[in-house]
This record gives structure tokens, sequence and C-alpha cells, in this order.
């Protein structure tokens, strides 16, 4: 039975731009390159932009005909061959979208694409290259000094770093809002299909689909969230003029994905992190937050889990896991002209009423329910007032903003110094972040989309059963988010956010029936797996914001980190001030000229002669606000009648009017994910496959010596790994002992505190290490290879092949099973009478009858009877038969609407 409703996917995939003297004409196509659509671009216009979208969606040959006829009308002669009108400009996977600085506009294309993960078939792409090309033609062409440098500045931003589109699966929303939209009642999509209709003419157009009823399905499209969105601006400019499928929405940020295999089943570990669009910036130049609640360095980071060996959305089984990072939602910053690494913090305006982070806590709210979770790892002892400033702003306006709030949905403020404790020798960093983590997890829950399977059920386990969270029939739904914080949100947020979803990640795989209880260790291929891809999503969010890559790590702060760390640590924290200090003011110029903050004008000043961009990212600046929003009921109307759920995800009229539906039949490329996927129409290559192509914790972490346990959650050495494998030194009993105390091995007595040299760590203040009560500094494990007697063995033991000892004289235990299994393989066959009464009163006790379980009545190596064919079997056989004698039997509606499929995909 095919789904109810399904994500529309976008029927332009590949462009090709062709040139005339007069226009672009821009071909799109679906990737079997069997509906075309066309646009037209005027380049006769200096400095507007004309796009004509007829909306028509052509067959292969009617584009080549059109393309025929404006190459033979657009040449200079006619019949001439030598000078053609129509030249191919260059081809494509997307438009970014157009942007005009002070002549005319420019196109912006995506050139080079890699596929980076897979979401149930929807692939999800990075771009690779770009290209831009100017629209107007050099004749009309009116020329301005400024125009080069405005361009130098906007190509600054980097399209093929990090950013990110799916022509299928909306990246600017978390799994759990995609797949609730995919399960809204029947009624109310068709109420929504009844106001759409197609734009298009197709000869088998809506045939058959009210006759049939349920064959038809429903394609939806949700309109992104525009925070995430970083081409909005560029599309802003066409969005109401042409089809949806020109529109291709990017993200930026981070998206990794590995492949965990559990004994063959493949489980993929999807990570996406969505930064902000809005107060966008680096390091220094955005601090705090905007007069419209959006906060500096604001990425959404979305842990996703799912089955891979079922594709489906409607019969897989997905998990995942939302949390957010921030900056202080204050109005507050630091003022980096002394060339200070520490720049004093500053608090630029007072705000008694918590204005600014009423807002910001509206839209979490808004957009991921209740509780909203703070987890502030800012310092809370200095002996100079830095940090502190901000934690006694934040815990004020908390507490001022919880006043009006029903104490069922009260924010939840939860102060930890990670920077004390770090220095500390008597605690473990790692241990009381998991115990934070723990509760929050417990009070948020996570989304799954489907019901807790039996085996939770008859086994119970005390951790699931106190989940906080939304059940609901299909499953469980994510209510409440946390936010995490330091002073930048990068080295201590990082390792707050990993500890986090690792919690979560135990109890995803709970939820999917992999483990037998909600709890990973470390030193796991499953873990080593996940913090790979934590460290790599914490670079790529570090390189963005402040210039480098993570200076503290997870391995730092469980301090197993080699002793190199501490001079790539000490480079990391140079390559950042120095960004800091000559490049971010030119970086911060390129995201406002990309993003739309700044638009350049004539007669006014240039954005390089701006003294400063506060009033671009502060609207009130501008003019006094109209509205006045009130000091008690701070949030937005509808949000608090239903919580815990996000209003953004619940069923109403103005959630609605967000989504675009449309019904096709189960055959349509529009809502065919199985095509979209395994392109049965193009050459594969297992080279090109991603899936054989991603990290694979089997090839990758798993110890590659003979008698490894393949289980990924089982705890190895912690150097022990897929890339480097220690020798069989150790016997079993020291390698059991070792991989017990692996997850919890101390530093080794030389192991220095962390060191105090980046942003996250760093002070002159002394701790009193005696004054914090956390748990005893754990055992040290040593390796006791010998290493003073090294021998060359000619021949390997059965030992080093099989990873066992083989005795010379069987155990009785090993006899007695040898015997029952041999009494097993007797027990198949029929013996005579006289034997079979000998066999019961000798061997009765130690006989174990087999029932059959097989279709055969007679199944064993003696006897084959074969079963009965049903009816409906041989009816099928004789049809077949008759079909060779050249008999047909009629054809049905379902043969009808095949054989139509058919004949469109392949002839029109």
């Amino acid at each position: 039975m095919p789904a109810a409703a399904a994500p529309l996917i976008s029927c332009v995939q590949k462009l090709v731009l062709y040139e005339t003297r007069a226009r672009f004409f821009l071909v799109g196509s679906n990737p079997a390159e069997t509906k075309y659509r066309v646009l037209k671009i005027d380049r006769t216009e200096p400095k507007d932009l004309v796009i004509i979208d007829d909306k028509h969606v052509y067959t292969q040959q009617e584009v080549r005909e059109l393309l025929g006829r404006l190459d033979l009308g657009n040449r200079t002669k006619i019949g001439q061959k030598g000078s053609s009108g129509l030249s191919r400009a260059v081809s494509a996977f997307g438009v970014v979208g157009f942007v005009r600085f002070l002549e005319g506009y420019y196109i912006v294309l995506i050139t080079k694409r890699r596929k980076m993960a897979d979401i149930g078939g929807h692939a999800i792409y990075k771009i690779e290259d770009t290209n831009m090309i100017y629209i107007p033609n050099d004749s009309v062409r009116v020329t301005h000094p400024d125009e080069a440098r405005y361009l130098r500045i906007f190509q600054n931003v980097d399209l093929s770093s990090n950013f990110y589109f799916s022509y299928s699966y909306d990246l600017s929303h978390s799994l759990q809002y995609n797949l609730t939209v995919l399960r809204m009642p029947l009624e109310l999509l068709k109420t929504e299909t009844s106001q759409t209709r197609q734009e298009s003419f197709d000869i088998f157009e809506d045939e058959g689909l009210s006759a049939q009823g349920g064959s038809g399905v429903f394609g939806i499209c949700s309109k992104p969230y525009e925070k995430y969105v970083w081409n909005g601006k560029l599309l802003e400019a066409v969005k109401n003029t042409v089809h949806r499928d020109w529109l291709l929405y990017i993200i930026h940020g981070f998206c990794g994905q590995s492949k965990l295999l559990i004994y063959g089943r493949p489980i993929y570990v999807t990570l996406i992190a969505r930064r902000s669009s809005k107060f966008a910036g680096t390091r220094f130049l955005k601090r705090g937050a905007n007069c419209e609640g959006d906060v500096a360095n604001e990425v959404e980071t979305e842990q996703i889990l799912y089955d891979a060996s079922v594709m489906s959305f409607s019969a897989g089984s997905y998990s995942s896991y939302v949390q957010v990072r921030g900056s202080v939602p204050l109005y507050w910053s630091q003022d980096i002209s002394t060339m200070m690494p520490k720049p004093p913090i500053t608090l630029d305006q007072a705000d008694p009423f918590a204005h600014v982070a009423a807002l910001h806590f509206d839209q979490m709210l808004q957009r991921f329910g209740s509780p909203i979770i703070i987890l502030n790892l800012v310092k809370e002892r200095e002996k100079r007032k830095h940090e502190r400033i901000l934690s006694e702003e934040l815990v004020a306006a908390v507490t001022y903003l919880n006043q009006f709030l029903p104490p069922e949905h009260a924010i939840i403020y939860i102060p930890w110094d990670m920077a004390k404790y770090t220095k500390s020798k008597l605690c473990n960093v790692l241990d009381r972040l998991n115990v934070i983590a723990e509760s929050v997890v417990k009070k948020t829950g996570f989304f799954v989309n489907r019901p807790d399977s039996y085996c939770s059920i008859l086994r119970p386990d005390e951790k699931w059963n106190e989940l906080g969270g939304c059940v609901v029939s299909t499953g469980r739904l994510q209510t409440g988010v946390l936010r995490t914080n330091c002073v930048d949100c990068l080295d201590r947020t990082n390792t707050a956010q990993f500890m986090v979803g690792k919690c979560a990640l135990a109890y995803q795989l709970y939820s999917l029936g992999l483990i037998d209880k909600p709890n990973l260790q470390f030193d796991t291929d499953a873990v080593r797996l996940f913090e790979e891809l934590y460290e790599d999503h914490g670079d790529t969010l570090s390189l963005q914001y402040g210039g480098s890559q993570l200076v503290h790590r997870v391995k730092t702060y469980r301090k197993i980190a080699p002793w190199t760390q501490h001079s790539k640590d000490i480079m990391q924290t140079l390559s950042r001030y120095y960004s800091n200090a000559f490049s971010d003011a030119d970086r911060q110029d390129s995201i406002n000229l990309f993003l739309g903050v700044f638009k350049p004008t004539e007669g006014k000043p240039h954005l390089w002669e701006l003294p400063t961009d506060f009033y671009l990212h502060h609207k009130n600046t501008l003019g006094l606000s109209q509205t006045r929003r009130s000091y008690t009921y701070w949030w937005t109307t509808d949000v608090l009648k239903h919580l815990p759920l996000p209003f953004d995800e619940v069923t109403c009229a103005e959630n609605r009017r967000k989504l675009t539906v449309k019904k096709f039949h189960k055959y349509e490329e529009e809502i065919d994910i199985h095509n979209e996927f395994f392109r049965p129409y193009e050459l594969s290559s297992f080279d090109e496959t991603f899936c054989l192509a991603m990290t694979n914790s089997t090839r990758d972490f798993m110890p590659k010596n003979m008698g490894i346990d393949p289980s990924p959650f089982t705890v190895r050495k912690p150097d022990e790994t897929g890339k480097s494998v220690l020798g069989n030194k150790s016997n079993r009993e020291e390698t059991v002992l070792q991989r017990k105390t692996a997850a919890s091995a101390p530093p080794p007595p030389s192991e220095e505190a962390v060191s105090s040299s980046s942003e996250d760590d760093s002070g002159t203040d002394k701790e009193d290490e005696g004054a914090v009560s956390q748990r005893s500094t754990p055992v040290k494990v040593t390796d006791t290879g010998d290493n003073t007697k090294i021998t060359e063995n000619v021949v390997q033991s059965t030992k080093d092949v099989y990873g066992v000892n083989l005795s010379d004289v069987p155990s009785e235990d090993d006899l007695t099973i040898y015997t029952r299994f041999v009494q097993l393989g007797q027990s198949q066959h029929k013996p005579d009478k006289s034997s079979q009464q000998v066999c019961t009163k000798l061997h009765l006790d130690r006989v174990i009858n087999l029932i059959p379980i097989s279709s055969f009545s007679q199944d064993n190596i003696y006897e084959v009877q074969p079963p009965r064919a049903d009816r409906k079997s041989i009816e099928i056989f004789h049809a077949h038969i008759q079909a060779g004698k050249g008999n047909m039997q009629p054809l049905g509606k379902e043969d009808f609407f095949m054989y139509r499929e058919y004949i469109r995909n392949r002839y029109l």
C-alpha cells in the first residue's frame, strides 16, 4: 500500500545555460531527462531583472525542437551554419540566486556538487564549485568603478565551503518536523489539494485518481525555515515569478554521515548543523543578540539515526535528537581595538525587562516547545570579573521571564563552571557532563517514528520509563531543547554537546532495538565513530566563526590526549588570534553583502566606508517600532496553549498555509523516491557509490586482530583501532581488564592541567581544587606487554590464528555436547520399531524431539514431500501457460496505469 504522503522531489536537477545576444535560456531537467522546464532571461535591460517562466513542462523532443528554432532564428545570416546563434554557456546542478551591486544582475550557478549524506533515499549534496555570470549584454552594460570591488567582497564567501542543499529533503527543518508534516490527516491534505491545481498540461493528469481513491499519493512541500536559509535574499527577486522547482534553498554549517555496522546491519549516523543567517558574523564582531532576538553563532545541531536496510519514510525506522548552541542572549560586546587576546566584556544596553531574551526564547518555544534548558558553561569564580558578568545578567533575565510562565513550562537554567572542573585533578569532567546529559535527555525526550518495541515492553528499563517528551501512537516526539553556551560557543560547548549527543544516541539505539540497555561506553567502535563526527562538526563550526579549528577536544577533557596535542593547541590558538585580529573584518563585510544585510545603493556610503555595521543588524536604530511587546505576556499568541508541543508542528490553519500539497499517481517521478535514489536509467559504478565510500565502523574503527568481538559496542583498548592495531602481547585476561577500565583512563602522573592559552579555559585565577567534591581519580592501567624478550615464531600458534587454544583431550562437557549432536542427527530418520523402543528406554532423557517448521510435510535428508500449491498459485501458473500459447487475459486498471507510465517515460 503506498504511503498517504511523500516529499515532493524537484524536477530541475540538471541545468544547461544557453546564450544569445538578447537572452539567456536556462533549461532544467529531471535526472532521467524526460521532463524539462525553460527560463528566459532578458539581457537587454542594464539594471533590471526580467525573467519569464512559461510554466510548461517540455519533453525531450520538444526541447530539441525549441533550441533548434532558437539557434536558427538567432544566426546572423539565415542558413549559415558556421555562425551559431545559440551557444552553450555552462552546465549546472542548481541556481543559488541572483544578485545586483551597482551595475546589472549576476546569476550564481552550482557547477559541481558532491553527495555528503543520504536520509531515507533523499540525497544531501555539498556545493563544490559555483559560477557567477553577468546577465546584461556588453552593448547595454553601464560600468561603475566600484563594481569590481563589490564583486570581490561577495566572492569572499566561499560557496564551496560547507554549503549544502537537497532536491527532495527540507534541510532547514528537523527530521521530526518533516515526518510530522507527512503524517497530516488525509482530510486536511484533501482540502489543501482542492485549493491548488496542476501548473502544467499532462495527458494523464489526475486520470483515475478520483476513482481509485487510495491509489493517489499526496506530495507535500513545506516552506523553508528562513532563519537557516542562506540564499533567501538571492532568490527574493524571482521566488514569486518562477516555478518552485527552480528554487533551491541552501544551508550553511556542517553535514557528515557514517555507517555503523551491527553484525552486518547498516545503521546510518548523520550529523547536520544549521548555522543561522540572522545576526551572522565572526567571533569578536558578532556577540550577544540583536533587537529581534537573533543571537550570534546560533547553530542547530541534529543527529539522525536510521536503519538503512529499509529506505522508506513510512516503513523505515528513524530517530533524531536536536540541540542548539548560541551566544548569551543579551546586549553585549567585546572591543577588539585594544589588540588583547581576551578583550573585556561590556554590556551595551540596559535591559531590565529582558526584552531581547524574551524575543529569543519566544522563537525557541515556537520551534522546539518546552522545556527550554539552558546549560551555561561560563566561569563563575574569577579574580577579575570577566565572564561572570554574562552569568549574572542571564540569571536575572531568566528569573524575570519565568515569573509569567506556568511552572511546568518554565525555562530551566543549569550553570556549570566547566573550566574550574577541568583544572582540578580530583574530578572527571565528562562524568559530571554525563550526569547533566542524562537529566537533560530525560526531560526533552527524542524523536522516533515507531512505537516502543515489544522487547522493551517485556524487559522494561528504569531509565526508559523515566524518559520525557511526548508519546504518540506513531512513536515519540522531542519536546523542548537544550541550549548550550559558553563565551564563544566553540570548545567547551562542543564537548558538552558531544556528551549530550552520546547519551541521546544510546536512547536512540535502544528505541530501534539495537542494544539491550540505553547506555554507551567510551572506547567502543560506536562512540569512536560518533566522536569523530562531532570533532569534524566542531572543527568546521569553529573555523566558520572563530577562524581556527577546535583548541580543546574530547580527548583533552578526558586527559588522554598525546603530548604532541599541546603544541597543536598552541598553533590553533595563534591561528585563531591572527584571524580575529586581521581577517575577521573583511569576512564580516562579505557575510553582510552575501546575506543582503547591506545593499549597495548609488549615492550612499559604500560598505567599506561604514565605521560600523551595528545599525544594519539592529533595525530599531533606524526607526521606532509602532508596536511594543508586553513586558509580562512576552510570548507569541497561541504558542503557550499548545505547549509542550512546538507551535510550528501543530496542525492549524496558520501552519497549513506554509505547505504546498498536490496529488499524484503513485508512479509519478515527483514522489517516487525509489527512482530518485537508485537511478535505474543511469549507469552506476561501485567506485562512485556513496554508501561504499562513507566512513564504516567495521573498516575504520574495528581492530583487525583475529578473534576480536565484531560488536561495535565492545570496549576496545584506548589505542586499539582499525587504523593502528596492537600486537597480541597480552593474554585474554589482561585484555578484558584493560577494556573494562579504558573508559575511565586517568591522566599520567606528568599530565599538566589543560592549557589555558585558548579562549575557553584561559584566565589568571587559580581555583581551589580541594573545594570540588567529585569522584576520586580513576585507576591507571598500564600495558604489561613483554618488552624485554622478543622471539620470532616461524609457525604461528592456534591462539594467534584462531584466537583460541586447542587442547589435546576434549573435556567431558565437550564430549557430552558432541554426543547429543550425534543423537540429534540419528533422530531425523525412521529406525525400526525394535531399535526405536530401545532408544526410547535408554536415551529418552537425552533426545530432543524437533518440531518441523518447514512447509514440506516430510523434509529431511532421506525424504522430501513437496507441499500442495494453493489456488492462486495454480491460477498464475495456468495464466502463464496460456500466455505462452497466445491466449492473453484482459488487462486490469493497474496494468493500464503501469503501461501508460512506461509509454510516457519512454517516448513522450
